[in-house]
């Protein structure tokens, strides 16, 4: 076995974003593509020499061949280990979990996360730190930059790896540990759930339907759910795998999860009924003809965790990313633990939770999670939820009633105007952000504009500031609009509108979220010029 030197140049386009590099398959597949940015990884971590890499992904086309050449490449590094899930498998949030048990020094997630699969959709890669949670914004800086200036690339001579072939192997002087994907998290899961009752829960008839998405969650929810805790063969869904998701788009919301959405609102709906995307961070909950908003679920957290063993001892405090309704900022207040407002991305948590003053996060984009891990992680919201299901008896549309009798609720919904020219969405964010300081007082749709501002963090553990991340309106009766480009879509640019009204009147909460949210629709897109600007009369995903 040698090792080869190949000459390269740098390649246009890899500037990682909040979660890594995404592209289309094929451009990962193009030559030296894959290459570079893996090198550029390395050389942006300081150097592989001596390290203990973890890798794996959500086996999407293009997820093991990728596999293949990084530990090629990690060999011609000098690395000295890197710990693979069998078949290249490894769920975002059991890669995290095996990065910090294992002590590692960091591990690449090769995922695309909630987009769609296959050699015509779309590919992902990216490296998370020691800590078990995505690169920070100072190593994505120093990746990009290495990206812009790699000239050349190293690479093992070898065949490839046996990815199915549990135990250790050797590539050139490095070994290679393949593992069971799902074991370590299974067992880290029953240290913080209560599995005797959720099983007793089962045992008593409790119905539910998870739907895998034909994503990574499969295996991990098959193991816990129904071998473990003893749901009936056939509560996971669309469990195996597959490269291009079954064609379907693997991300746990209404529109996409639709098939589960009808289960649910059917006359013989089961009991809780959730989803899970294409790398098992994310979720969906839903009860009885009950959908739960991501952010109600946040807070329904923030409430009621401490019904389960993991977190009996109380919570030091919750985040939030900036655009997530402050429907669990209630629950802190009214409980008296710490809030943090994050910009969007689960890297910003990080710090807050390496240093003690957050027990649980959340993102509206369907993604919550916890101290346990340093990423969001679908399958253990399912858990939480079914745990606290257990402890008090009570059905989902239950537990949302006293809730919003207790705190209130926060009407809330996105928006997302999807694949929209880039720079037609890059001249409406800077026409608004031009507006900003002329917008207060402004009367639209019959609402009054209390404020409005570019949302800036200040980092409260390490000092740092992130600024641009996302503006705000403000009206006047505790409504409010956010308006952000997202960077997960790989065509165009994605226009996300947040929209969030709070309602303490105890008569009136239980309006259909658009409804509730009209004037406050109806004010974003006159002020944003959204109609005027992309020429969308609607969005195309409501969530």
């Amino acid at each position: 076995m040698t090792v080869k030197t190949i000459e390269t140049s740098p390649i246009a386009g890899q500037k990682p974003g909040t979660s890594g590099l995404r592209k289309k398959t094929r451009v990962f597949m193009e030559p030296h593509f894959l290459e570079n940015y893996t090198q550029s990884i390395f050389d942006g971590i300081g150097g592989v020499v001596g390290k203990t890499l973890v890798i794996g992904g959500d086996g999407r086309f293009f997820n093991d061949t990728a596999i293949g050449i990084i530990l090629r490449m990690a060999a011609a590094g000098g690395a000295a280990r890197c710990i693979v899930g069998q078949g290249g498998l490894l769920s975002t949030p059991a890669a995290s979990h095996l990065i910090r048990k294992r002590g590692a020094d960091g591990g690449l997630i090769l995922s695309a996360s909630h987009n769609p699969g296959g050699i015509d959709e779309d590919f992902g890669l990216k490296y998370n730190g020691p800590n078990g949670g995505p690169a920070t914004e100072s190593v994505t800086e120093k990746i990009y930059a290495c990206t812009r200036n790699v000239t050349s690339y190293q690479i093992l001579e070898a065949e490839n790896v046996d990815l199915d072939r549990i135990g250790t192997q050797s590539l050139g002087e490095m070994t290679i540990e393949i593992i069971d994907p799902v074991t370590d998290y299974a067992e880290l899961m029953g240290t913080l759930f209560d599995f005797n009752a959720i099983s007793a829960l089962f045992q008593g008839g409790f119905r539910v339907a998870f739907d895998a998405m034909h994503a990574i969650t499969g295996p991990y929810a098959r193991e816990i759910l129904e071998r473990r805790l003893g749901a009936p063969a056939g509560t996971v869904m669309n469990g195996t795998p597959l490269p291009d998701f079954g064609g379907r788009h693997p991300d746990p919301n209404p529109v996409w999860a639709k098939a589960l959405m009808d289960i649910m609102h059917s006359d013989d709906a089961p009991d809780f009924g959730a989803a899970s995307d294409g790398d098992g961070d994310r979720n969906m909950i839903v009860g009885r003809n009950c959908y739960v908003s991501p952010s109600d679920s946040l807070a329904i957290f923030a409430d009621l965790a401490h019904l389960a063993a993991g977190y009996a001892g109380g919570l030091a405090g919750v985040a939030r990313s900036m655009p997530t309704s402050a429907a669990a900022d209630r629950v802190a207040m009214a409980k008296g633990f710490a809030h943090f407002e994050t910009p969007t991305g689960w890297k910003f948590f990080g710090n807050l939770l390496d240093d003690g003053q957050v027990t649980l996060c959340g993102e509206e984009s369907a993604g919550t999670g916890s101290s346990h891990v340093r990423e969001k992680d679908g399958l253990w919201a399912v858990l939480l939820w079914l745990n606290i299901l257990a402890v008090t008896g009570k059905s989902v549309t239950e537990l949302m009633r006293d809730h919003w009798t207790r705190y209130g609720r926060n009407y809330y919904s996105r928006h997302d105007y999807e694949a929209v020219d880039s720079a037609v969405a890059d001249d409406l964010m800077q026409a608004l952000r031009a507006r900003l300081g002329d917008l207060p007082g402004t009367s639209v749709a019959g609402l009054t504009v209390s404020g409005a501002d570019e949302f800036s963090y200040l980092d409260p553990v390490d000092g740092s500031t992130s600024s641009g991340q996302g503006i705000r309106l403000y009206f006047d009766g505790g409504g409010r609009a956010v308006f952000r480009l997202s960077g997960t879509g790989t065509v165009g640019a994605t226009l996300r509108v947040y929209l969030e009204q709070l309602e303490t009147d105890a008569g009136a909460l239980d309006h259909h979220p658009q409804e509730a949210l009209a004037s406050i629709i109806a004010a974003a897109d006159t002020i944003a010029e959204i109609s005027t600007r992309t020429g969308r009369t609607a969005p195309d995903v409501i969530t």
